[in-house]
């Protein structure tokens, strides 16, 4: 880990990404915080600004991954968080005048524009280390998803409560510049920016993007490990879809409604804290026992636990559970995280990952869609834990029936490759 740190490139990548998703957080959550407390009659409506979030995913996927392996990541990822800031002061105004249907506009916009960052990101990421670091690169990206998750929401209700909406947004626009600014200033190598060489945007025609974004398709289509590590991104995003306005819901319309802001708050301190143990442990899990036996395992409890969150009836036993789900869940993504980029070459990773994205947001759309439409009418709170633990639960099957076979067969033909350079050698 030290010697990541070392690297000077990978340690202003590692701070533009953490002060890119403080822009993300903070503003994110004061106002989700913003609409239940405005609109506590119609919980819709925060569920709409979460869907603001994920909708844009399906509108731009095809794109993404080509831009991210047909330009300079450097630049995507920079005038990505850039644009950001620009969009969020638009959405400061649009809030101060009272504008809601403008407000989920610019959401939308902001959203779409984010999406650019990930693939751009993650190309810049792969070409900066080497792959006997991908394991602690992921490590130390699920420490700063613990981070947030362990303050995010906290600093979200603060700044809501202190410095109000306007407060909040403005500490996202400032994030975003500065985020640019370090990513502007690191010096990436040019198979890392470039792995397809240099190209011109008039060159962008309609046909080669949707050439690009089926050669992508038919990359996953043809690696069947791949394909089976994906096919449960789309239950991964079902769980985020559910759990990004659960903690929420649960305390109001459950648990703590008088208390709800404060123990929502605390939900995320304590599955933050779950996750920054997990985080330390996964590498070291994934070291001793490899990757396939941590998801496994991992998915399997972490149903269960999950399912115990809908049988919760104190806030002190969901508060515990939610804590031990993190350590459970946090090396499944780390496992999930580095095992990615040693499955796609540099020329396709922007393709892939920009086709892992909209498979995800399409289960978090769904999911948020149905809870618009359904809950508190149709479903209740602890229904809406049920189905987050079968959709884990279906999860670990799906690997457990396709993974340890591929894995053995992917590892023997990489030992009897091996084989064959060392006879012609």
């Amino acid at each position: 880990m030290n010697a990541l740190f070392r690297n000077p490139t990978f340690r202003k990548l590692f701070f533009a990404t953490f002060t890119s998703q403080l822009g993300s957080v903070v503003g994110t959550m004061a106002f989700a915080y913003y609409m239940v407390d405005r609109f506590s009659e119609q919980p819709s409506y925060a569920t709409l600004a979460e869907l603001m979030y994920s909708l844009p995913t399906l509108a731009v996927f095809w794109l993404v991954g080509v831009i991210a392996d047909r330009f300079d990541r450097k630049h995507i990822a920079a005038y990505s968080d850039w644009i950001r800031a620009f969009l969020t002061l638009l959405l400061l105004l649009v809030i101060h005048y009272d504008l809601l249907f403008v407000c989920f506009l610019i959401l939308f916009l902001r959203s779409a524009i984010s999406k650019f960052f990930g693939p751009a990101e993650m190309g810049l990421l792969q070409g900066s280390i080497g792959s006997e670091q991908y394991v602690q690169a992921s490590g130390l990206n699920q420490i700063i998803t613990s981070i947030f998750m362990l303050f995010g929401m906290s600093l979200g209700a603060t700044a809501y409560h202190f410095i109000g909406i306007e407060g909040a947004i403005l500490i996202d626009m400032f994030s975003f510049v500065l985020s640019g600014l370090l990513l502007s200033w690191a010096d990436f190598p040019d198979h890392a920016r470039t792995p397809n060489g240099r190209h011109l945007a008039r060159d962008l025609r309609f046909s080669l993007v949707l050439g690009d974004f089926w050669e992508g398709i038919r990359y996953i289509a043809h690696n069947r490990l791949l394909l089976v590590l994906i096919s449960g991104f789309l239950f991964f995003g079902i769980v985020n879809g559910v759990f990004s306005v659960l903690p929420i819901f649960a305390m109001k319309y459950k648990l703590s409604p008088d208390q709800y802001v404060v123990h929502s708050s605390l939900i995320t301190v304590f599955l933050g804290i779950g996750f920054l143990a997990g985080s330390i442990m996964g590498p070291l899990l994934i070291r001793r026992f490899t990757r396939t036996p941590i998801l496994l395992i991992g998915l399997f409890l972490s149903s269960l636990l999950i399912g115990g969150l809908g049988a919760a009836s104190q806030v002190e036993i969901y508060f515990t559970l939610v804590l031990v789900a993190g350590i459970v869940i946090a090396p499944i993504n780390i496992a999930l995280g580095s095992w990615l980029p040693e499955l796609v070459p540099p020329q396709q990773m922007g393709r892939v990952n920009s086709l892992i994205e909209p498979v995800m947001m399409l289960g978090h759309s769904m999911a948020l869609g149905a809870i618009a439409i359904a809950f508190p009418a149709w479903i209740s709170v602890t229904w809406l834990h049920i189905a987050l633990a079968l959709c884990n639960m279906m999860v670990s099957f799906l690997y457990l029936t396709f993974l340890p076979p591929l894995v053995r067969g992917a590892a023997g033909a990489k030992a009897k490759q091996a084989g064959a350079m060392e006879a012609r050698h």
